[in-house]
């Protein structure tokens, strides 16, 4: 039974598209990767300075993002732009790659965040220990309990946005007040502890060797440690997926993606530079492996005592719990989208006649986010979406060089700052990410690659039927 007269509806404002941007963003990385980027850097000043790099690159991407995201604000994002830019294939690969890889991996990748913490918090008895590999990388039975939760998660919220948008955006808006307040917290009352030093935040660890800035071995640190930030700040683009949903959408699309993402940036770097005055880097690194494993519970735990280890786990679930929503919220229109233009199973062009949200489209983004869960591992995960992710980040910035030649006349309601240098230096470090990742993480990268391609044979089939849309 389809439903071809129900559409969706406009009535997202700026202040709803900030919170949802943040809500995007903020998860757990904030608090996961102190101790890991600390390992790679081994002097606080550096983490800080890769937090700092990392969300500066991220913003010329969002600002490079708006300005495309203004011209072409439609439902389904960066696949709405790319079917202008460049094509309906590149632009059905992009929606078929947040299908298989980067927007599902992201849901499953938060949401098993979610999970490691409520079993940390309450330990609930461990079941299926016992490990099945598929190919040398997918572990599926392997800690049954915490996919399990996780799964639980991902249906509960995918119900939740099923009956309907205002709903799905008011769980975030309220979350997301409530974190950025308890994150203002930590901030204040790590600054203010007198348990921290200023002399943690200069001295290096025990196993730093001072090296020059722009060395090869130096530079590739400071690229792994980036790494763990963008991972922090995933999810940036996301809003661009309800551009039919928002009111205003070429002012309200670019100027929500600069907001948000500065305010996000700023907690950022100030909660790492709290970490770093508190706590003496080495006992830091030494974290990843000693207390609770997320060295960020156990910091605030030395300046607010077990209530602050307690209050941070809690947070930890909050923010995970926020971004999982959200990113179900957003990612689900994509693929609304592409069914709309035939480049999808037809279901999911469906939307609710009465919760108004594309029911089917948030149904298959549930099923395969699940089947992600039980494939793998956190890292894993992360891994192959970074990576998938970056591809498709650097093609738009590349459409803004593209386009200003293509269609000068065009009407540009937000133009990006700095043009060209600032696209331009996102674009150049996409491709450096996208020649250091399969170095690096080859099996991850490789797995991303051939989830994207398998749509090629459905791109085809639905072409052969005549019903891609411009196909």
């Amino acid at each position: 039974m389809e439903n071809n007269k129900t559409s969706l509806q406009r009535s997202l404002g700026l202040l709803s598209c900030i919170v949802l941007v943040i809500s995007a963003i903020i998860g757990s990385g904030v608090f996961k990767k102190v101790a890991p980027m600390s390992d790679s850097l081994h002097l606080p000043a550096f983490v800080l300075l890769a937090w700092i790099l990392a969300g500066t690159i991220t913003l010329f991407g969002a600002l490079s993002n708006a300005e495309i995201a203004g011209m072409f604000a439609e439902s389904g994002g960066e696949y709405a732009y790319f079917k202008k830019i460049y094509n309906p294939f590149f632009a059905f690969l992009y929606g078929w790659g947040c299908f298989t890889a980067i927007r599902s991996a992201s849901i499953a990748s938060i949401a098993y965040v979610f999970a490691e913490s409520l079993n940390h918090l309450i330990r609930l008895p461990a079941i299926g220990n016992s490990s099945m590999n598929l190919f040398g990388m997918f572990n599926v039975l392997d800690n049954l309990t915490v996919k399990l939760i996780a799964t639980v998660l991902v249906v509960g919220l995918s119900y939740l946005n099923f009956k309907g948008l205002k709903l799905g955006e008011n769980v975030s808006r309220t979350l997301t007040y409530t974190l950025v307040a308890a994150i203002v917290f930590l901030i204040i009352s790590g600054l203010m502890s007198s348990v921290g030093s200023g002399s943690n935040l200069t001295q290096p660890s025990a196993s730093y060797i001072a090296e020059p800035f722009f060395s090869g071995h130096f530079l590739a640190l400071m690229f792994t440690a980036m790494l763990g930030a963008f991972w922090a700040y995933e999810g940036w683009n996301n809003l661009g997926y309800l551009g039919g949903e928002i009111k205003n959408p070429q002012r309200n699309i670019p100027l929500a993606l600069l907001f948000g993402l500065l305010i996000v940036m700023t907690l950022y770097v100030l909660l790492n530079l709290v970490y770093h005055y508190i706590s003496p880097i080495d006992a830091i690194i030494a974290r990843q492996t000693t207390g609770s494993g997320i060295a960020a519970v156990d910091i605030v735990g030395l300046y607010l005592g077990r209530a602050g280890t307690l209050f941070v786990s809690c947070l930890i679930l909050v923010t995970t719990f926020n971004a999982t929503n959200a990113t179900i919220l957003m990612s689900s229109r994509v693929y609304y989208a592409m069914a709309r233009d035939g480049a999808f199973f037809k279901k999911a062009e469906y939307v609710h006649p009465e919760y108004k949200t594309p029911s089917y489209s948030l149904w298959m983004q549930c099923g395969w986010s699940v089947l992600l869960i039980f494939s793998g591992s956190f890292d894993q995960l992360t891994d192959m979406l970074i990576f998938a992710s970056f591809l498709f980040y650097g093609a738009t910035a590349l459409g803004v060089f593209i386009m200003r030649k293509k269609a000068p006349n065009l009407e540009r309601p937000y133009k990006v700052i700095g043009y060209p240098i600032v696209p331009g230096i996102f674009v150049l470090f996409c491709l450096g990410l996208l020649i250091y990742t399969p170095s690096q993480r080859p099996m991850e990268a490789l797995a991303g690659i051939l989830l994207i391609l398998t749509g090629i044979p459905f791109y085809w089939f639905w072409k052969k039927r005549g019903v891609v849309v411009g196909g």
